[in-house]
Protein backbone atom coordinates (compact mmCIF):
# COMPACT_ATOMS: atom_id res chain seq x y z
CA UNK A 1 0.00 0.00 0.00
CA UNK A 2 1.46 3.49 -0.99
CA UNK A 3 0.98 7.00 0.87
CA UNK A 4 -1.65 8.30 -1.13
CA UNK A 5 -3.68 4.80 -0.49
CA UNK A 6 -3.30 5.18 3.02
CA UNK A 7 -4.49 8.62 3.01
CA UNK A 8 -7.84 7.64 1.36
CA UNK A 9 -8.42 5.10 3.95
CA UNK A 10 -7.51 7.79 6.74
CA UNK A 11 -10.15 10.68 4.53
CA UNK A 12 -12.56 7.85 5.02
CA UNK A 13 -12.29 7.47 8.61
CA UNK A 14 -11.86 11.18 9.12
CA UNK A 15 -8.38 11.19 10.32
CA UNK A 16 -7.31 14.26 8.71
CA UNK A 17 -4.59 14.91 10.98
CA UNK A 18 -2.92 12.11 10.38
CA UNK A 19 -3.10 12.68 6.81
CA UNK A 20 -1.38 15.97 7.61
CA UNK A 21 1.35 14.19 9.12
CA UNK A 22 1.96 11.84 7.32
CA UNK A 23 2.72 13.62 4.28
CA UNK A 24 4.35 16.73 5.97
CA UNK A 25 7.10 14.37 7.04
CA UNK A 26 7.90 14.05 3.39
CA UNK A 27 10.21 16.91 2.30
CA UNK A 28 8.25 19.95 0.19
CA UNK A 29 10.32 19.38 -3.02
CA UNK A 30 10.07 15.74 -2.84
CA UNK A 31 6.41 15.51 -2.76
CA UNK A 32 4.31 14.96 -5.81
CA UNK A 33 1.80 17.02 -7.09
CA UNK A 34 -0.90 13.88 -6.58
CA UNK A 35 0.63 13.98 -2.69
CA UNK A 36 0.35 18.05 -2.59
CA UNK A 37 -3.40 18.15 -3.59
CA UNK A 38 -3.76 15.35 -0.80
CA UNK A 39 -2.22 17.10 1.39
CA UNK A 40 -4.34 20.43 0.61
CA UNK A 41 -7.18 18.16 0.90
CA UNK A 42 -6.52 17.19 4.64
CA UNK A 43 -6.09 21.26 5.00
CA UNK A 44 -9.63 21.73 3.93
CA UNK A 45 -11.38 18.97 5.99
CA UNK A 46 -9.35 19.65 9.13
CA UNK A 47 -9.92 23.16 9.07
CA UNK A 48 -12.71 24.97 11.17
CA UNK A 49 -14.65 27.50 8.97
CA UNK A 50 -12.47 30.36 10.82
CA UNK A 51 -9.04 28.48 10.55
CA UNK A 52 -7.63 31.12 7.47
CA UNK A 53 -4.68 29.64 7.81
CA UNK A 54 -4.89 26.47 7.21
CA UNK A 55 -7.18 27.83 3.69
CA UNK A 56 -4.09 29.73 2.62
CA UNK A 57 -2.03 26.38 2.91
CA UNK A 58 -4.03 24.60 0.90
CA UNK A 59 -4.29 26.87 -1.82
CA UNK A 60 -0.69 27.36 -1.27
CA UNK A 61 -0.42 23.86 -2.19
CA UNK A 62 -2.54 23.72 -5.02
CA UNK A 63 -1.74 26.95 -7.03
CA UNK A 64 1.53 25.79 -8.71
CA UNK A 65 -0.19 22.35 -10.39
CA UNK A 66 -2.63 24.05 -11.93
CA UNK A 67 -1.11 22.92 -15.75
CA UNK A 68 -0.87 19.50 -14.10
CA UNK A 69 -4.39 19.34 -13.06
CA UNK A 70 -5.91 21.05 -15.49
CA UNK A 71 -9.62 19.78 -16.22
CA UNK A 72 -9.88 17.68 -12.75
CA UNK A 73 -12.66 17.57 -10.62
CA UNK A 74 -10.90 16.91 -7.72
CA UNK A 75 -8.37 19.89 -7.77
CA UNK A 76 -10.49 22.16 -9.04
CA UNK A 77 -13.18 21.51 -6.30
CA UNK A 78 -10.39 21.64 -3.43
CA UNK A 79 -9.33 25.13 -4.72
CA UNK A 80 -12.65 26.26 -5.02
CA UNK A 81 -13.69 24.91 -1.58
CA UNK A 82 -10.31 27.01 0.14
CA UNK A 83 -11.64 30.05 -1.46
CA UNK A 84 -15.13 29.23 -0.68
CA UNK A 85 -13.82 29.48 3.31
CA UNK A 86 -12.27 32.47 2.87
CA UNK A 87 -14.91 34.20 1.61
CA UNK A 88 -13.26 34.52 -1.79
CA UNK A 89 -16.67 33.29 -3.40
CA UNK A 90 -15.74 35.04 -7.14
CA UNK A 91 -12.74 33.21 -7.10
CA UNK A 92 -14.20 30.18 -5.43
CA UNK A 93 -17.34 29.79 -7.83
CA UNK A 94 -15.14 29.56 -11.09
CA UNK A 95 -13.14 26.50 -9.87
CA UNK A 96 -16.65 24.74 -9.03
CA UNK A 97 -17.54 25.83 -12.65
CA UNK A 98 -14.63 24.17 -13.93
CA UNK A 99 -14.92 20.93 -10.94
CA UNK A 100 -18.84 20.81 -12.01
CA UNK A 101 -17.55 20.70 -16.44
CA UNK A 102 -14.82 17.66 -15.27
CA UNK A 103 -18.11 15.71 -13.62
CA UNK A 104 -21.19 17.17 -14.91
CA UNK A 105 -24.43 16.68 -12.05
CA UNK A 106 -22.32 16.58 -8.91
CA UNK A 107 -24.39 17.68 -6.56
CA UNK A 108 -21.82 18.53 -3.87
CA UNK A 109 -20.33 20.96 -6.24
CA UNK A 110 -23.53 22.07 -7.53
CA UNK A 111 -25.03 23.06 -4.10
CA UNK A 112 -21.66 25.26 -3.82
CA UNK A 113 -22.14 26.85 -7.26
CA UNK A 114 -25.32 27.70 -5.75
CA UNK A 115 -24.26 29.18 -2.23
CA UNK A 116 -21.45 31.28 -4.35
CA UNK A 117 -24.06 32.68 -6.64
CA UNK A 118 -26.42 34.05 -3.50
CA UNK A 119 -23.35 34.79 -1.56
CA UNK A 120 -21.73 36.70 -4.12
CA UNK A 121 -25.80 38.32 -4.88
CA UNK A 122 -25.92 38.90 -1.01
CA UNK A 123 -22.83 38.80 0.45
CA UNK A 124 -22.47 37.20 3.96
CA UNK A 125 -19.21 37.08 5.84
CA UNK A 126 -18.13 35.30 8.73
CA UNK A 127 -17.44 38.66 10.15
CA UNK A 128 -17.58 41.74 7.88
CA UNK A 129 -14.83 44.19 7.38
CA UNK A 130 -16.19 46.32 10.27
CA UNK A 131 -15.39 43.81 12.73
CA UNK A 132 -12.33 42.67 10.84
CA UNK A 133 -10.57 45.68 11.85
CA UNK A 134 -11.73 45.93 15.26
CA UNK A 135 -10.34 42.26 15.83
CA UNK A 136 -6.75 43.49 14.07
CA UNK A 137 -6.84 46.25 15.86
CA UNK A 138 -7.11 44.55 18.91
CA UNK A 139 -4.59 41.81 18.44
CA UNK A 140 -1.54 44.97 16.95
CA UNK A 141 -2.59 46.78 20.03
CA UNK A 142 -1.50 43.76 22.26
CA UNK A 143 1.66 43.24 20.41
CA UNK A 144 2.95 46.34 19.49
CA UNK A 145 4.78 46.50 22.81
CA UNK A 146 6.81 43.17 21.76
CA UNK A 147 7.29 44.76 18.35
CA UNK A 148 8.75 47.97 19.59
CA UNK A 149 10.92 46.23 22.00
CA UNK A 150 12.03 43.42 18.74
CA UNK A 151 12.94 46.61 16.60
CA UNK A 152 15.19 48.47 19.28
CA UNK A 153 17.41 45.82 20.23
CA UNK A 154 17.67 44.03 16.66
CA UNK A 155 20.28 46.45 15.95
CA UNK A 156 21.57 44.05 13.04
CA UNK A 157 18.57 43.43 11.85
CA UNK A 158 18.49 40.13 12.11
CA UNK A 159 14.78 39.66 13.20
CA UNK A 160 13.30 41.77 10.68
CA UNK A 161 11.43 38.19 9.02
CA UNK A 162 10.12 37.67 12.89
CA UNK A 163 9.13 41.07 13.34
CA UNK A 164 7.08 41.08 10.00
CA UNK A 165 5.31 37.85 10.41
CA UNK A 166 3.96 38.81 13.43
CA UNK A 167 2.86 42.38 12.26
CA UNK A 168 1.25 40.30 9.85
CA UNK A 169 -0.43 38.00 11.93
CA UNK A 170 -2.33 41.10 13.23
CA UNK A 171 -3.23 42.66 10.04
CA UNK A 172 -4.62 39.62 8.00
CA UNK A 173 -7.06 39.53 10.55
CA UNK A 174 -8.68 42.64 8.71
CA UNK A 175 -6.91 42.26 5.16
CA UNK A 176 -6.73 39.78 3.00
CA UNK A 177 -3.39 40.09 1.63
CA UNK A 178 -1.86 43.29 3.24
CA UNK A 179 1.49 44.68 2.07
CA UNK A 180 3.49 46.75 4.74
CA UNK A 181 6.55 48.34 5.97
CA UNK A 182 8.25 48.84 9.16
CA UNK A 183 10.23 51.46 10.57
CA UNK A 184 11.28 53.54 13.38
CA UNK A 185 11.77 58.02 12.24
CA UNK A 186 13.82 58.25 15.29
CA UNK A 187 10.28 59.64 17.51
CA UNK A 188 7.73 56.92 16.28
CA UNK A 189 7.67 53.76 15.28
CA UNK A 190 6.04 53.69 11.92
CA UNK A 191 3.75 51.37 9.80
CA UNK A 192 3.23 51.99 7.03
CA UNK A 193 -0.04 50.18 4.29
CA UNK A 194 1.44 50.33 0.96
CA UNK A 195 -1.73 49.87 -2.00
CA UNK A 196 0.59 48.66 -4.46
CA UNK A 197 -0.43 51.20 -6.95
CA UNK A 198 -4.56 50.46 -6.85
CA UNK A 199 -6.38 52.76 -6.24
CA UNK A 200 -8.99 51.06 -5.28
CA UNK A 201 -7.01 49.45 -1.97
CA UNK A 202 -7.13 52.60 -0.69
CA UNK A 203 -10.40 52.49 0.75
CA UNK A 204 -10.07 49.42 3.24
CA UNK A 205 -6.93 51.15 4.16
CA UNK A 206 -7.82 55.01 4.81
CA UNK A 207 -10.81 53.21 6.67
CA UNK A 208 -8.08 50.49 8.45
CA UNK A 209 -6.06 53.46 9.50
CA UNK A 210 -8.44 55.51 10.77
CA UNK A 211 -9.59 53.59 13.38
CA UNK A 212 -5.95 52.87 15.09
CA UNK A 213 -6.57 52.66 19.14
CA UNK A 214 -5.45 56.12 20.42
CA UNK A 215 -2.98 53.81 22.50
CA UNK A 216 -1.58 52.25 19.76
CA UNK A 217 -0.93 56.26 18.19
CA UNK A 218 0.82 56.86 21.24
CA UNK A 219 3.72 54.73 19.78
CA UNK A 220 2.89 54.71 16.18
CA UNK A 221 2.54 56.66 12.93
CA UNK A 222 0.25 54.76 10.85
CA UNK A 223 0.45 55.78 7.05
CA UNK A 224 -1.16 54.99 4.00
CA UNK A 225 1.16 54.60 1.20
CA UNK A 226 4.89 55.41 1.22
CA UNK A 227 5.42 58.96 2.34
CA UNK A 228 8.08 61.15 0.37
CA UNK A 229 11.82 60.87 0.76
CA UNK A 230 14.44 63.22 -0.83
CA UNK A 231 17.33 60.36 -1.45
CA UNK A 232 16.52 56.48 -1.29
CA UNK A 233 17.91 53.59 -2.75
CA UNK A 234 16.88 50.01 -3.11
CA UNK A 235 18.42 46.61 -3.76
CA UNK A 236 16.73 43.83 -5.66
CA UNK A 237 18.64 40.65 -6.85
CA UNK A 238 22.44 42.26 -6.33
CA UNK A 239 21.88 45.37 -7.78
CA UNK A 240 21.49 48.79 -5.89
CA UNK A 241 19.91 51.87 -6.87
CA UNK A 242 19.11 55.15 -5.65
CA UNK A 243 16.93 57.94 -6.53
CA UNK A 244 20.13 60.01 -7.23
CA UNK A 245 21.26 57.39 -10.44
CA UNK A 246 17.95 58.44 -11.88
CA UNK A 247 16.62 61.08 -14.71
CA UNK A 248 13.32 61.61 -15.45
CA UNK A 249 11.90 63.91 -18.18
CA UNK A 250 8.26 65.37 -16.72
CA UNK A 251 5.19 66.13 -19.28
CA UNK A 252 2.09 68.24 -18.08
CA UNK A 253 -0.53 65.85 -19.53
CA UNK A 254 -3.44 68.01 -18.03
CA UNK A 255 -4.49 70.00 -15.32
CA UNK A 256 -3.80 67.12 -12.59
CA UNK A 257 -1.54 64.73 -13.82
CA UNK A 258 1.80 64.13 -15.35
CA UNK A 259 3.56 61.85 -17.52
CA UNK A 260 7.35 60.25 -16.52
CA UNK A 261 10.28 58.96 -18.63
CA UNK A 262 13.20 57.39 -16.62
CA UNK A 263 16.21 56.88 -18.16
CA UNK A 264 18.92 54.94 -15.21
CA UNK A 265 22.30 54.11 -17.18
CA UNK A 266 23.58 51.76 -14.66
CA UNK A 267 20.08 49.62 -14.76
CA UNK A 268 20.71 49.66 -19.02
CA UNK A 269 22.42 46.13 -18.62
CA UNK A 270 19.50 44.60 -16.38
CA UNK A 271 16.88 46.27 -18.77
CA UNK A 272 17.89 44.25 -21.81
CA UNK A 273 17.75 40.92 -19.32
CA UNK A 274 15.01 41.37 -16.85
CA UNK A 275 12.56 44.25 -17.62
CA UNK A 276 10.11 44.14 -15.18
CA UNK A 277 12.64 44.36 -12.71
CA UNK A 278 14.01 47.37 -13.79
CA UNK A 279 10.54 48.59 -13.99
CA UNK A 280 9.74 47.52 -10.69
CA UNK A 281 13.18 49.55 -8.98
CA UNK A 282 12.04 52.47 -10.89
CA UNK A 283 8.32 52.63 -10.28
CA UNK A 284 9.11 51.92 -6.52
CA UNK A 285 11.42 54.79 -6.27
CA UNK A 286 9.09 57.30 -7.75
CA UNK A 287 6.67 56.21 -5.35
CA UNK A 288 9.43 56.51 -2.35
CA UNK A 289 10.65 60.45 -3.77
CA UNK A 290 6.90 61.64 -5.10
CA UNK A 291 5.15 59.66 -2.23
CA UNK A 292 2.60 56.89 -3.28
CA UNK A 293 -0.66 58.49 -3.11
CA UNK A 294 0.66 61.41 -4.82
CA UNK A 295 1.49 58.91 -7.64
CA UNK A 296 -1.35 57.40 -7.78
CA UNK A 297 -3.05 61.06 -8.20
CA UNK A 298 -0.83 62.58 -10.50
CA UNK A 299 1.13 60.21 -12.87
CA UNK A 300 -0.98 58.53 -16.32
CA UNK A 301 1.74 58.07 -18.12
CA UNK A 302 4.93 56.03 -16.59
CA UNK A 303 7.98 55.34 -19.57
CA UNK A 304 11.53 53.56 -18.71
CA UNK A 305 13.79 54.08 -21.75
CA UNK A 306 16.89 52.43 -22.71
CA UNK A 307 18.69 56.12 -23.89
CA UNK A 308 18.29 59.35 -22.64
CA UNK A 309 15.37 61.29 -24.17
CA UNK A 310 15.47 64.90 -25.91
CA UNK A 311 15.55 67.63 -23.30
CA UNK A 312 16.70 68.14 -20.62
CA UNK A 313 15.68 66.06 -17.58
CA UNK A 314 15.89 66.50 -13.96
CA UNK A 315 17.53 64.28 -11.44
CA UNK A 316 14.13 61.92 -9.41
CA UNK A 317 14.71 63.30 -6.39
CA UNK A 318 13.49 67.19 -7.17
CA UNK A 319 10.83 65.38 -9.06
CA UNK A 320 7.96 66.66 -6.44
CA UNK A 321 9.67 70.70 -7.06
CA UNK A 322 8.83 70.04 -10.51
CA UNK A 323 5.79 68.73 -10.05
CA UNK A 324 4.40 71.60 -8.00
CA UNK A 325 6.28 73.90 -9.98
CA UNK A 326 3.76 72.86 -12.84
CA UNK A 327 0.83 73.86 -10.29
CA UNK A 328 0.23 70.70 -9.46
CA UNK A 329 -0.24 69.95 -5.90
CA UNK A 330 1.37 67.16 -4.65
CA UNK A 331 -0.06 65.66 -1.28
CA UNK A 332 0.00 62.44 0.12
CA UNK A 333 -3.17 62.46 2.52
CA UNK A 334 -5.02 59.59 0.96
CA UNK A 335 -8.13 60.69 3.00
CA UNK A 336 -8.58 63.75 1.46
CA UNK A 337 -7.36 62.71 -1.74
CA UNK A 338 -10.50 60.26 -1.52
CA UNK A 339 -12.90 62.88 -0.52
CA UNK A 340 -11.94 65.56 -3.69
CA UNK A 341 -11.29 62.22 -6.45
CA UNK A 342 -14.62 62.73 -7.82
CA UNK A 343 -15.12 62.00 -11.53
CA UNK A 344 -17.95 63.11 -13.77
CA UNK A 345 -18.70 60.42 -16.17
CA UNK A 346 -21.14 60.60 -19.54
CA UNK A 347 -22.84 57.38 -20.68
CA UNK A 348 -24.56 56.46 -24.20
CA UNK A 349 -28.09 55.38 -22.13
CA UNK A 350 -29.38 52.26 -23.56
CA UNK A 351 -33.65 52.64 -23.89
CA UNK A 352 -34.47 48.88 -23.62
CA UNK A 353 -36.13 48.78 -20.04
CA UNK A 354 -35.29 45.51 -19.74
CA UNK A 355 -31.23 46.11 -19.89
CA UNK A 356 -28.89 45.01 -16.97
CA UNK A 357 -28.86 47.80 -13.92
CA UNK A 358 -27.28 51.19 -14.99
CA UNK A 359 -27.01 50.45 -18.52
CA UNK A 360 -29.52 53.13 -18.43
CA UNK A 361 -27.60 55.57 -17.18
CA UNK A 362 -26.78 59.31 -18.63
CA UNK A 363 -24.76 60.85 -16.08
CA UNK A 364 -22.95 59.64 -12.62
CA UNK A 365 -20.07 60.99 -10.05
CA UNK A 366 -17.59 58.84 -9.02
CA UNK A 367 -14.42 58.17 -6.57
CA UNK A 368 -13.90 54.97 -8.24
CA UNK A 369 -14.15 54.61 -11.89
CA UNK A 370 -12.77 51.29 -11.77
CA UNK A 371 -16.04 49.64 -10.46
CA UNK A 372 -18.01 51.69 -13.01
CA UNK A 373 -16.09 49.82 -15.89
CA UNK A 374 -16.03 46.64 -14.41
CA UNK A 375 -19.33 46.43 -14.10
CA UNK A 376 -20.15 47.64 -17.74
CA UNK A 377 -17.51 45.45 -18.68
CA UNK A 378 -18.99 42.18 -16.63
CA UNK A 379 -15.38 41.86 -15.02
CA UNK A 380 -15.18 41.42 -11.23
CA UNK A 381 -11.60 42.21 -9.53
CA UNK A 382 -11.96 45.17 -8.13
CA UNK A 383 -15.23 43.94 -5.86
CA UNK A 384 -13.71 40.44 -5.80
CA UNK A 385 -10.71 41.86 -3.86
CA UNK A 386 -13.37 44.27 -1.62
CA UNK A 387 -15.44 40.65 -1.05
CA UNK A 388 -12.05 38.78 0.45
CA UNK A 389 -11.60 41.08 3.39
CA UNK A 390 -15.21 41.13 4.03
CA UNK A 391 -16.97 44.48 2.34
CA UNK A 392 -19.40 44.22 0.02
CA UNK A 393 -19.23 47.24 -3.04
CA UNK A 394 -22.63 47.51 -5.26
CA UNK A 395 -25.33 50.28 -5.64
CA UNK A 396 -28.93 51.03 -4.73
CA UNK A 397 -31.55 51.69 -7.59
CA UNK A 398 -34.91 53.14 -6.98
CA UNK A 399 -37.31 54.72 -10.15
CA UNK A 400 -37.51 57.95 -11.05
CA UNK A 401 -40.71 58.38 -12.77
CA UNK A 402 -42.26 59.80 -9.73
CA UNK A 403 -39.92 62.86 -9.98
CA UNK A 404 -41.38 65.30 -12.26
CA UNK A 405 -41.98 69.21 -13.20
CA UNK A 406 -39.65 71.92 -13.51
CA UNK A 407 -37.22 71.71 -10.70
CA UNK A 408 -37.10 67.36 -11.31
CA UNK A 409 -32.94 67.54 -11.75
CA UNK A 410 -32.64 69.19 -8.19
CA UNK A 411 -35.61 66.65 -6.92
CA UNK A 412 -33.93 63.43 -7.91
CA UNK A 413 -30.34 64.69 -6.67
CA UNK A 414 -31.97 66.08 -3.57
CA UNK A 415 -33.71 62.68 -2.72
CA UNK A 416 -30.13 60.65 -3.44
CA UNK A 417 -28.35 63.41 -0.59
CA UNK A 418 -30.97 62.47 1.45
CA UNK A 419 -30.87 58.26 1.49
CA UNK A 420 -26.86 58.71 1.96
CA UNK A 421 -27.24 60.71 4.91
CA UNK A 422 -30.21 58.76 6.40
CA UNK A 423 -27.98 55.88 5.58
CA UNK A 424 -24.93 57.66 7.23
CA UNK A 425 -27.32 58.33 10.61
CA UNK A 426 -28.87 55.02 11.38
CA UNK A 427 -25.98 52.43 9.80
CA UNK A 428 -23.61 54.80 11.28
CA UNK A 429 -20.10 56.22 9.43
CA UNK A 430 -18.19 53.10 10.09
CA UNK A 431 -20.52 50.79 8.26
CA UNK A 432 -20.11 52.85 4.55
CA UNK A 433 -18.34 54.92 2.28
CA UNK A 434 -20.09 56.18 -0.69
CA UNK A 435 -18.53 56.67 -3.72
CA UNK A 436 -21.02 58.87 -5.87
CA UNK A 437 -24.25 58.12 -7.93
CA UNK A 438 -26.28 58.41 -11.57
CA UNK A 439 -29.09 59.39 -13.14
CA UNK A 440 -30.72 56.84 -15.74
CA UNK A 441 -33.54 56.89 -18.04
CA UNK A 442 -35.54 54.54 -15.82
CA UNK A 443 -33.50 54.89 -12.48
CA UNK A 444 -31.41 56.44 -9.80
CA UNK A 445 -28.29 55.25 -8.08
CA UNK A 446 -26.13 55.85 -5.32
CA UNK A 447 -23.09 53.90 -5.03
CA UNK A 448 -20.95 52.54 -2.00
CA UNK A 449 -18.49 50.34 -0.13
CA UNK A 450 -20.75 48.41 3.04
CA UNK A 451 -17.75 47.52 5.42
CA UNK A 452 -21.10 46.26 7.56
CA UNK A 453 -23.65 45.28 4.59
CA UNK A 454 -26.88 44.07 6.96
CA UNK A 455 -26.72 47.44 8.90
CA UNK A 456 -26.54 49.57 5.51
CA UNK A 457 -29.44 47.59 4.04
CA UNK A 458 -31.75 47.77 7.17
CA UNK A 459 -30.94 51.36 7.20
CA UNK A 460 -31.84 51.80 3.60
CA UNK A 461 -34.92 49.61 3.69
CA UNK A 462 -35.98 51.93 6.44
CA UNK A 463 -35.50 54.51 3.89
CA UNK A 464 -37.24 53.54 1.08
CA UNK A 465 -40.19 52.26 3.01
CA UNK A 466 -41.05 55.74 4.31
CA UNK A 467 -40.41 57.35 0.90
CA UNK A 468 -43.33 56.98 -1.44
CA UNK A 469 -41.92 54.59 -3.85
CA UNK A 470 -43.07 51.68 -5.67
CA UNK A 471 -39.80 49.48 -5.54
CA UNK A 472 -36.01 49.91 -4.51
CA UNK A 473 -33.31 47.65 -5.01
CA UNK A 474 -29.74 46.75 -3.91
CA UNK A 475 -27.39 44.76 -6.33
CA UNK A 476 -23.63 44.39 -6.20
CA UNK A 477 -21.01 45.59 -8.80
CA UNK A 478 -21.40 42.18 -10.78
CA UNK A 479 -23.47 42.03 -14.12
CA UNK A 480 -24.25 38.29 -13.57
CA UNK A 481 -25.86 38.59 -9.73
CA UNK A 482 -29.00 38.31 -8.73
CA UNK A 483 -31.10 41.43 -7.23
CA UNK A 484 -32.31 42.35 -4.08
CA UNK A 485 -35.29 43.03 -3.02
CA UNK A 486 -35.65 45.98 -0.78
CA UNK A 487 -39.17 47.52 -1.07
CA UNK A 488 -41.79 46.23 -3.54
CA UNK A 489 -45.28 47.72 -3.04
CA UNK A 490 -46.60 46.40 -6.57
CA UNK A 491 -46.14 43.14 -5.11
CA UNK A 492 -47.69 43.98 -1.43
CA UNK A 493 -50.87 44.83 -3.54
CA UNK A 494 -51.23 42.03 -5.02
Amino acid sequence: MNILEQCRIWHENDEYQRIIDALEAIPAAERTPEEDSELARAYNNQAEPEDREMFRRALALLKPHEAYFQGDHCWNFRMGYAYYFLDQEGPALRYFEKALEARPGDEDTQQLIDDCRRRLSLPRFEKNFRERVQAAWTAFAGMEAELRRIMDEDKNRERVDEVIAKCGEALELALNSPSFELGFNGEKYELTLTPEGDRAKLFPLVYFQRRAPAAVLEHWNIWVGRQPMKSVGLRSGGWDVSSDDVQVWVEKLNENSVGLTLYCEKLRPLLREEKNRVWWLLSTLTDQVLGEVASIALIRGFDVVDTPKEGTPIPLPALPEAVEGMGLSVSNDAEAYLENSYLVYQLEPVEDPDADWRLDVYAGSTRLPALINEYLEAQSGTIDDYHADGAAAGFLCYPLDGFTGEGRGKAVLDFRDSLEADILQNAGADAVTFLGGASGICCGYLDFIAWDLPAVLHAAGDFFADSGLSWANFHVFRRDAATVRLLNREEQRQ
